[in-house]
């Protein structure tokens, strides 16, 4: 049986965000994949926003790690060339009806910190964005859009120049809370089975059964974890009639059928909230139908036919149902999971790439803690 300090379990990107911050630090980590490449789930198949920090409830995780994620994954992504733009977005009133919901976006906003929000009559929305259709609408100038990939293998490449070593096909079959350390088992080609003083559980939905498979873990711990798919529909065959990200009012699980731009300039639609019980990356094509309704309340001028599936991904949450705001992070030392050098990230979903960093540096502090 091999030691290591640290064991990362989850190459996504915040689970290499962490191993980037302890490698940085000076503490040796290995990082174990079950899949047989990096971020190829949730990390991978997301909108590649950087967040503004607005929807979320004041003092909570979600507000204060994406609001000093943002601005620290823009200086990164200058630092390291990831490729990025702060397009900016806006979130429309499509009614009169909707106005004090946007008066209380903004409100939440400033609560947190966010205090660039432009508010903007319809002729100023119009004037930035022709084709919209909109009552009035909030801009947020610091939002913006990543190379999700790019990012990842950034972090991946600085993590290992500080020494770190990824196993991919690597996944956790087992684990023993030992006295001096937490014995991890995995499966696929090459089974190990290595000793770490520290374990950071950052495996995405797949972080709860993990968790459950560390012996000495207090059930009770343990929160319940649901999945959110969430589909995404791509403009084909019309010129790309926006150059901003837009957000309609958000709904219940998510923030509503929203329009984003890839760095390439593909314009899609998505993602809407579809409740499932195993995973699935399947997208129903007749799912299409309900976005053409969704899209035209802020663009009418969607023209049939111009939706086409895309991908979707899927949202760890930590309750069914919740709205958007509903669920924070959860991340949980031995006080909580009653193992020492163990620490269960739950529940990471969005902003989890912006906040990347700053969950990173978190998880290196309680780590700094416990040796």
């Amino acid at each position: 049986m091999d030691s290591v300090e640290c064991l990362v379990i989850g190459a996504g990107v915040v689970g290499l965000g962490v191993a980037r911050a302890l490698a940085r630090r000076g503490r040796e980590v290995v990082i174990a994949e079950a899949a047989n490449l990096i971020g190829s789930e949730t990390s991978s198949r997301n909108s590649e926003v950087i967040h503004a920090g607005i929807y979320y409830p004041a003092g909570s995780l979600k507000a204060k790690l994406c609001i000093e994620g943002k601005q620290a994954l823009y200086a990164y992504c200058e630092e390291r060339h990831v490729s990025h733009r702060r397009c900016g977005k806006l979130i429309v009133a499509t009614d009169d009806g909707q106005i004090s919901d946007l008066e209380a976006i903004r409100t939440k906003a400033e609560t947190n910190g966010v205090m660039d929000m432009e508010w903007l009559t319809r002729e100023q929305a119009l004037a930035m964005e022709p084709q919209l259709h909109c009552v009035a609408a909030l801009f947020s100038p610091s939002t913006g859009i990543i190379d999700s990939h790019g990012l990842m293998l950034a972090y991946q490449g600085e993590a290992e120049d500080h020494g770190a070593m990824l196993a991919l096909g690597a996944p956790v079959i087992r684990g023993d809370a030992m006295n001096d350390g937490i014995v991890i088992e995995t499966g696929g080609a090459d089974p190990m089975k290595l000793k770490a003083k520290i374990v950071v559980n950052s495996a995405g939905f797949a972080a709860q059964g993990i968790a459950a498979k560390i012996k000495g873990v207090r059930p009770e711990s343990i929160p319940g974890c649901y999945y959110a798919k969430g589909n995404y529909f791509v403009l084909s065959g019309v010129k790309v009639p926006f150059s901003r990200l837009i957000y309609p009012i958000p709904t219940p699980g998510g923030l509503g059928t929203h329009v984003t731009i890839d760095m390439g300039g593909q314009m899609r639609f998505g993602p809407d909230v579809e409740w499932i019980d195993a995973i699935d990356y399947t997208v129903d094509p007749k799912r299409g139908e309900s976005f053409y309704e969704a899209v035209r309340q802020y663009w009418p001028a969607l023209p049939d036919g111009s939706i086409q599936p895309g991908y979707c991904g899927i949202r760890p949450k930590l309750s069914r149902g919740a709205s958007k705001a509903g669920d924070d992070f959860m991340i949980q030392g031995p006080d909580e999971n009653g193992v020492p050098g163990l620490i269960n990230l739950f529940g990471i979903e969005s902003p989890g790439l912006t906040a990347s960093l700053s969950i990173g540096e978190m998880v290196a502090d309680m780590a700094d803690e416990m040796v």
